[in-house]
């Protein structure tokens, strides 16, 4: 760095994404990646929004091509209260922003509520795209200790003790990233009672929630305590990622914070975007659209539950997830799952180690594989190629663990 320019402390503690650097690795020709976070591009509505884009320009295209309000296209903040309603939660379009992607969102929540040095309660594992996020505002992360249904109450209830002065605790109730692991009802009851009790605010991230396999999911947490919640949403996992389009609602009596943070931040998000986007869903179309994803995923996710189950070596612990894009596998005692990415690249297959996802003391034995991207038989391929490589790994008496 030369001398010349002196950089933030904040600067420091900004990190690439691991997954962004194996992506990178991933484009090497022949690899079946399995890494990647991404919805199928094949489940674009490409049709949809040729035509929406056709109609906002033939009708809007001064408004849509102009600067606009910060807090967002009024009918598609509308669009969000109503959807809202069914998830449980009751707001108005002044509780509602539109973010560039659900990622901003998470970046105007760590903007407005932290503070260096002060405690922000995680799941353990989380998403990494979130402590990304959170990061540069200096937190204290408390990892909370987790089960196959999410964070313990009691360890919420611990929060005033163990982590006095926490901001937030910040919780992926559907088919989390990266586990893919989804909260009951009574877990979410209980887990809203703790918060409540410790007043511990909750920042809930819902990118997942609409893709679900057999059942939809129970009621938001923002439904079980409006006042107390700010919930994350987008429309990257049901429509496209590429407009960049999510939202937030915020209680009343943070909104206005968090809508100043947006307009320092990039004044709005890109009205024309928003304009299509709600072209494209205003009638119902994601009510038929949104189905077709659920049934292709469910597919896939069986097609590698499969293969998990006839390939995998005996001691790897892993469930299949009722929804989302995910499995997350705990290798064998001894193994590395960082150590074994470049031997696993080298067979012509990649994942994402689990350790990234953690705030605290990394399990250098998780991976995360994603099921959505390849077709059934390619995802069978895969599976095959990357348990022969744990077989090799556990004949060779392990990869030691650092």
């Amino acid at each position: 760095m030369s001398a010349i320019w002196t950089q933030a402390r904040r600067a420091a503690r900004m990190n690439p994404s691991i997954i962004r650097e194996i992506l990178k690795v991933t484009e090497k020709p022949g690899i079946l990646s399995m890494a990647g976070g991404l919805p199928s591009s094949d489940t674009f509505p490409v049709d949809a929004i040729r035509t929406a884009c056709d109609q906002v320009l033939g009708r809007q295209a001064k408004e849509a091509l102009q600067y606009a309000a910060s807090e967002g296209y009024g009918p598609l903040r509308e669009w969000v209260v109503a959807k809202m309603a069914t998830l449980g939660l009751a707001c108005t379009p002044d509780q509602v922003l539109i973010t560039s992607g659900s990622q901003q969102g998470l970046d105007l929540v760590g903007k407005v509520l932290c503070d260096a040095g002060a405690p922000v309660a995680v799941e353990t594992p989380t998403y990494l795209g979130a402590l990304q996020a959170f990061t540069p505002y200096e937190p204290l992360f408390s990892s909370l200790e987790s089960d196959e249904q999410g964070p313990l109450p009691e360890a919420i209830a611990r929060l005033p003790h163990d982590a006095p002065g926490t901001r937030f605790a910040y919780l992926l109730p559907n088919y989390q990233n990266p586990t893919g692991r989804v909260m009951s009802l009574e877990r979410r009851q209980a887990l809203v009672a703790a918060a409540r009790q410790a007043h511990v605010p909750i920042v809930e991230d819902n990118p997942y929630g609409d893709l679900w396999f057999d059942q939809p999911p129970p009621p938001s947490l923002a439904s079980l305590w409006p006042e107390g919640t700010v919930y994350l949403g987008s429309f990257s996992k049901v429509l496209t990622p590429g407009f960049r389009l999510g939202w937030l609602v915020a209680p009343p009596a943070l909104y206005p914070k968090l809508l100043q943070a947006k307009q320092a931040a990039d004044l709005h998000t890109p009205g024309f975007n928003q304009r299509v986007v709600h072209e494209v869903i205003k009638n119902g179309f994601l009510d038929q659209h949104v189905p077709s994803i659920r049934a292709r995923y469910k597919a896939n996710r069986d097609a590698m539950a499969v293969a998990l189950r006839e390939y995998l070596p005996e001691g790897c612990e892993w469930q299949s997830p009722e929804g989302g894009m995910f499995f997350w596998i705990r290798l064998p005692e001894g193994l590395d799952a960082m150590a074994l990415l470049p031997r696993a690249v080298d067979a012509g297959v990649a994942y994402v180690p689990g350790a990234a996802f953690y705030a605290h003391q990394p399990d250098p034995r998780t991976l995360r594989l994603s099921f959505v991207t390849l077709t059934p038989e390619l995802i069978a391929e895969g599976v095959e190629k990357l348990c022969r490589v744990l077989h090799e790994a556990l004949a060779q008496d392990a990869v030691p663990t650092p």
